[in-house]
């Protein structure tokens, strides 16, 4: 079977499943896991109950899809992500994406747990992603294009939406949050980077690491949605200053910034 054949036959189980298609789509990655308590809920569908889509198998990405409000705008929240070190291809987790679009939403909002590059961040900052450096060896690109999804070539200078970050910002600031912003380099994992490692991905431009994130934006680029990303610091990565980070601090630090991460998103979904 095509991907494009297990794409429209994954949008039309969930078109029986949803009242209402959604006008955006978030990913409730590491630090918004509990977001789901903002939704008004409409029904919740198990990933594993959804024809073609990948299980998540890493710890806090609980994996349902979530049908529902925030206030007045109709969402789909992904409650846990795919990566490429669970095995998956960027096919597979690609696949999620390119079924928003046909479901009617415009919109995906992505957040992230990352490594700190930049030394003027601190663990539980909150960085809007302005760009993104793909280090991962992999695209959802390769291999038959379906025009129905997308150009063979699509643009990708601006793949985080600058409009909607102009409004990240303002709302940011109207509500106090403290943000910062930042360049995204993602790899495979899911070990985390050695010394050098941090030394050539911060050489080459990037402010903060991770292990997801990418693969989704690609997708969504393609498919003629608009990105906004953020991630939270949960670590540092400054090589002359590494300590040994393990995932239980990661998983803390996450929880600790997950207030004002909520807050800012429910605002931009309300605003958007």
């Amino acid at each position: 079977m095509n991907e494009l054949k297990k794409i429209m036959e994954t949008a039309e189980f969930l078109k029986t499943k949803i009242h209402q298609l959604p006008e955006i789509g978030i990913i409730l990655g590491t630090g918004l896991g509990k977001f789901a308590e903002r939704i008004k809920v409409e029904c919740v569908i198990p990933y594993n109950s959804i024809p073609h889509f990948p299980i998540s198998t890493v710890e806090g990405h609980a994996g349902n899809l979530i049908a529902g409000r925030i206030n007045n705008k109709q969402i789909i929240a992904f409650q846990g992500r795919f990566h490429l070190y669970e095995g998956y291809s960027a096919k597979e987790i690609a696949l999620p994406i390119r079924v928003l679009k046909f479901l009617g939403a415009k919109i995906l909002l992505e957040s992230n747990a990352s490594g700190g590059m930049n030394p003027l961040f601190k663990t539980g900052n909150l960085v809007i992603i302005t760009d993104h450096i793909n280090l991962t060896g992999h695209n959802p690109l390769i291999g038959e294009n379906f025009d129905e999804i997308g150009v063979r070539f699509p643009d990708m200078s601006n793949p985080y939406d600058p409009g909607i970050i102009e409004l990240a910002e303002k709302i940011a600031v109207e509500k106090k949050i403290p943000f910062k912003k930042g360049v995204l380099v993602g790899l495979t994992g899911p070990n985390l980077e050695t010394k050098a490692e941090y030394r050539f991905l911060k050489g080459i431009g990037a402010d903060m690491v991770c292990m997801s994130t990418v693969v989704e934006v690609i997708a969504a680029v393609h498919a003629g949605l608009k990105v906004f990303g953020i991630s939270v610091i949960t670590d540092m990565c400054l090589p002359d200053a590494l300590k040994v980070a393990t995932f239980e601090e990661i998983l803390a630090t996450a929880s600790s910034a997950e207030p004002l991460l909520t807050k800012l998103m429910e605002k931009l979904i309300i605003n958007l």
